[in-house]
């Protein structure tokens, strides 16, 4: 990919990026995510009210511009804004160069093509997600549903076009898990291995240790991902969840009773997988002298 297109899509991404903030931001948990009646309408500052004018709007220069705060009310502005829209930037820009890297999607331009929109798509939607998570403490099944749709036309697209090769983004270490005989199987068996793991979670703490909403997002999640790579997933969102959940009872922000919404550590595991799978276990066995 070009450098050019590369810049097209970061700034593509932080307009929905722009988008995902108003998404987020009104949701109330009783509407679809993306009801008209939530999302429609002029966008306001949520202090003083006034509708913002289009220059107001632009993501994060407007809010560099304005020293974060309202040009109005003179209220701050949240970091969550310029975040979201540069986290969303950077998916759009991030996911299509990740895929370069697998030999069998460039040799096939079209399927890349699809390949790359279908996963900018998944991580736009597993943003919002943890956003949601983070603000009410809710996964939207909706979101959910349409993770799991993404999971089942990658599967069909990879079944048809890679053969018997599998998409894992542990690369040859994905070996180490066994069960890579089939495509289907694979992704199959991701998300079995989701729905039973979170779901005996649920079972075991009755519901005090993890929600149903993270049930709902695994089983999508490993649909996509496939074995063994929701595996990983699953371990890396426990070991940052479990890191983070430490340094906040150190630092007496929390207590042993606290929760913390657990989508948002699912996700940043499923980023790490992508982004870094192969690079992690490489690592991680270099660490080992092996």
């Amino acid at each position: 990919m070009s450098f050019a297109s590369e810049i097209i899509l970061f700034i593509f991404g932080l307009a929905i990026g722009s988008f995902l903030n108003v998404v987020a931001l009104r949701y109330d948990g009783d509407h679809f995510v993306f009801s008209s009646r939530l999302i429609g309408g002029r966008s306001h500052c949520p202090h003083c009210q006034n509708t913002l004018q289009w220059f107001e709007l632009i993501p994060v220069i407007s809010f560099v511009i304005q020293g974060a705060r309202c040009r109005n009310c003179k209220a701050r502005i949240g970091w969550q804004y310029p975040a979201v829209e540069l986290l969303s930037g950077i998916i759009f820009a991030a996911v299509p160069f990740r895929l370069t890297f697998i030999s069998a999607l460039v040799a096939q331009p079209t399927l890349f093509l699809w390949f790359s929109a279908l996963w900018i798509f998944a991580f736009e939607m597993l943003l919002l997600i943890a956003y949601i998570d983070i603000l009410l403490n809710i996964i939207p099944d909706e979101l959910n549903l349409a993770l799991g749709a993404v999971g089942i036309i990658v599967t069909i697209l990879a079944a048809q076009s890679l053969g018997a090769m599998n998409l894992s983004f542990l690369a040859p270490y994905s070996i180490i898990f066994g069960l890579q005989s089939n495509v289907w199987m694979s992704h199959l068996i991701g998300a079995l291995f989701g729905g039973a793991f979170f779901g005996g979670l649920v079972a075991i703490t009755r519901g005090r240790g993890m929600g149903i909403g993270d049930i709902k997002l695994a089983v999508p999640l490993g649909l996509l991902f496939g074995w063994p790579d929701i595996l990983v997933i699953t371990m890396l969102a426990f070991i940052i969840g479990g890191i983070l959940g430490l340094a906040l009872i150190s630092s007496h922000k929390k207590s042993m009773k606290s929760t913390l919404p657990f989508g948002p550590f699912i996700v940043l595991g499923t980023a790490i997988v992508f982004f870094a799978g192969s690079g992690l276990f490489t690592w991680y066995f270099h660490m080992l002298g092996l």
